[in-house]
């Protein structure tokens, strides 16, 4: 496996914390950068071995980087790749972890600076819960990582990207970006959106009567408001077309529940479990 000399990483949240714990345990970086708003927390992630130089200077934190790996918000990464771009030496790479990659890819289609290169990367991994805190250094381990290289991605560059997070422990498939977005509207952004609405249609009264089926269908519904906000509106319309997949299966189960339909009922009921089951435990 290949040993970076330096790695950036440019928000140190779950995800930003958890890349840096990975390349610690595994020996796989000499050197991790970390850059953030918060001077104070960059401290904290530092002195739990998260990184090993703090900094709030985009600028400074690639100067010495072979590899960046962008952690913010979707939508800013675009802006930050540039601002970072124009300050890396030539020979660098750049990735990032955002779960929308059309938008993001073709406004870094080409080449960024001199010997600069971007390639998309998206790790289907995390939870509901944010900060470095929550970190951990096994989060990628037998996750997906999807790589969305264009036509115009250097071979070499996909597969330094690949082998980086196969490095982490994830299982890498390349995907365009179309294709990942038009995916994940179906199995991350809309399953966000349903338990949303289940969170917020169950009555506060109610809740003390709540069970596992409840909190495992709404878990997801805890997540950082802003940032899904960001994610669904970039994918907006494969999400709506998502949603009304939804709306449409949704409107068959109440069909046969008004009429005791219980023939399409046990049908609905058996396609959901068959697709569940495929996926084990």
């Amino acid at each position: 496996m290949k040993r970076w000399e330096t790695v950036t990483i440019v928000g140190v949240g779950l995800i930003g914390g958890s890349i840096g714990l990975a390349l610690r345990q595994r020996g796989l970086a000499e050197r991790i950068v970390g850059v953030g708003r918060n001077q104070e927390k960059l401290e904290k992630a530092r002195e739990m071995g998260i990184i090993d130089t703090a900094t709030t200077s985009l600028e400074q934190s690639v100067a010495d980087a072979n590899l960046v790996v962008v952690c913010t918000p979707v939508a800013t990464i675009v802006s930050q790749i540039q601002k970072l771009a124009a300050n890396c030496r030539p020979g660098t790479l750049i990735t990032d972890v955002g779960s929308t990659k059309t938008t993001m890819v073709h406004a870094l289609i080409d080449p960024l600076a001199e010997g600069v290169y971007f390639v998309g990367s998206h790790p289907v991994a995390g939870s509901e819960q944010s900060g470095y805190e929550h970190a951990t250094a096994d989060l990628f381990v037998d996750r997906v990582t999807v790589v969305t290289p264009t036509p115009k991605t250097r071979k070499e560059d996909e597969q330094a990207v690949s082998e980086f997070w196969s490095s982490l422990g994830s299982k890498v498939i390349s995907m365009n970006p179309e294709e990942h977005d038009k995916a994940l509207a179906i199995t991350s952004h809309l399953p966000h959106v349903a338990a949303s609405a289940t969170a917020a249609v169950t009555p506060p009264e109610y809740l003390n009567l709540v069970a596992g089926g409840w909190t495992d269908t709404t878990r997801v519904a805890s997540g950082d408001a802003e940032l899904w906000r960001q994610i669904l509106i970039d994918n907006r319309e494969n999400v709506v077309q998502s949603i009304d997949q939804l709306i449409k299966t949704l409107h068959a189960f109440r069909d046969s529940l008004a009429t005791e339909d219980e023939q399409k009922l046990i049908q609905l009921l058996i396609a959901g479990k068959k697709n569940r089951d495929a996926l084990g435990s």
